[in-house]
């Protein structure tokens, strides 16, 4: 996709424009230094959790037993939407955890106001998403105006201009009623602007990027935004462009000194990871990317194979639907599936089509157990607490 426990967020953002001549190598490092604790929490509280907090086990059982098995599964999807009928019709009838705001969505549903309907449909408090990270990855420009890439951004801005940049663009992102945006981008990158990643990395130093990630991060949540870094374990050195085909990466231990740096850096600060479509030797399976691996879904939750604290986030997967990476190898169905099995607490897809479907392969996947049941239910407490839909 072009590309916390906490309480949820409510908006997102991207980058801002404004023009420094300054060190921003020297600002990010210093930057980066405070991101190795934990910023996360709770955005909209403005308390600062940390991320592997947990609730109580009869607050967890009561927060499970308002939805129903199928409800459960449903928590873990994230979902393309066309418009405020087709979000408040799958929110309805499937309970849906989320919502992803795409090019194709119809502009009212964030720009009238609209996106009030499926979010009173759901039981709990609705992930509404969105890629907007700057740059050629803008979703609402026409709503909130434009931003500079990520690259442009390191490079014009030092790392407070780029925090009250970002809190502004924050600000107005939760305004329209976005709750999560997938950003940052932390891929560590000096390929051409216009390649897959490209001018989406903000460096290819890995302490730039950690410093300008841990920025946007910090400004996110205090505005009440979720953030996801994306995309593990590392895409910007990546063969070619997952949307169009497999994409393998450098082996583990090249990622080790440069691609994982970031995610090392920023384990701890609050916000969610997604993992990409990418075969990295040494870790996946051949022909098994990263967003349906176990070793991959392990390395990110356990954090010792790259050096890092664990992680007890939430994991989101790239879409599943719209990648050829996935999409040339299995369908949704399958991909969701497996992404679940593997390890992951929240399969992200761009259309509601298949959501009936798909929500009965998960109900047959846990009735036979290849998907855990426990394994469900700890994926909803994470999810619920992320979004700040469990708070006690």
């Amino acid at each position: 996709m072009r590309k916390t426990p906490l309480v949820l967020l409510a908006a997102i953002a991207a980058v801002a424009t404004a023009c420094s001549s300054g060190d921003t190598t020297t600002s990010a490092t210093t930057s980066a230094a405070s991101s190795a604790q934990p910023t996360g929490g709770s955005p909209e509280s403005g308390s600062s959790m940390p991320a592997t907090s947990s609730a109580e086990p009869n607050c967890d059982a009561t927060y499970l037993a308002q939805f129903t098995p199928r409800e459960r599964l449903a928590q873990l999807l994230t979902v393309g939407v066309t418009g405020a009928a087709d979000a408040e019709n799958v929110v309805r009838t499937e309970q849906v955890g989320g919502i992803f705001i795409g090019g194709w969505t119809e502009p009212g549903l964030l720009g009238s106001g609209q996106i009030s309907q499926p979010k009173a449909a759901a039981k709990v408090p609705l992930m509404v998403t969105i890629d907007e990270e700057g740059g050629r990855v803008s979703r609402v420009k026409d709503l909130i105006g434009a931003a500079p890439s990520a690259r442009a951004t390191a490079q014009s801005m030092t790392a407070e201009q780029f925090h009250d940049a970002t809190l502004i663009r924050g600000k107005a992102l939760k305004d329209l009623g976005v709750t999560v945006d997938f950003a940052p981008d932390v891929d560590v990158s000096s390929q051409p602007d216009d390649s897959v990643i490209g001018d989406r990395s903000f460096s290819d130093d890995p302490a730039v990027v950690t410093a300008y990630a841990d920025t946007y991060i910090r400004a996110m949540h205090e505005v009440g935004l979720g953030t996801v870094m994306k995309h593990f374990p590392g895409h910007g050195s990546g063969s070619g462009d997952s949307h169009t085909g497999e994409v393998h990466t450098p082996p583990l231990d090249q990622l080790q000194t440069v691609d994982l740096v970031p995610f090392r850096n920023l384990i701890n600060s609050g916000s969610a990871v997604m993992v990409g479509h990418l075969d990295v030797p040494g870790l996946t399976t051949p022909g098994v990317p990263a967003s349906i691996s176990p070793e991959a879904m392990s390395l990110l939750r356990d954090g010792t194979g790259y050096g890092a604290a664990p992680f007890d986030g939430v994991i989101f997967t790239d879409d599943l639907s719209g990648m050829a990476a996935i999409t040339s190898r299995m369908s949704i169905e399958e991909a969701v599936e497996a992404a679940l099995v593997a390890g992951a607490d929240n399969a992200l897809w761009i259309t509601t089509d298949a959501v009936p479907q798909v929500l009965d392969r998960l109900e047959q996947a846990v009735s036979s157990g290849r998907l855990p049941a426990d394994r469900v239910d700890a994926s909803v407490l994470r999810v619920g607490r992320y979004k700040g839909a469990l708070t006690c």
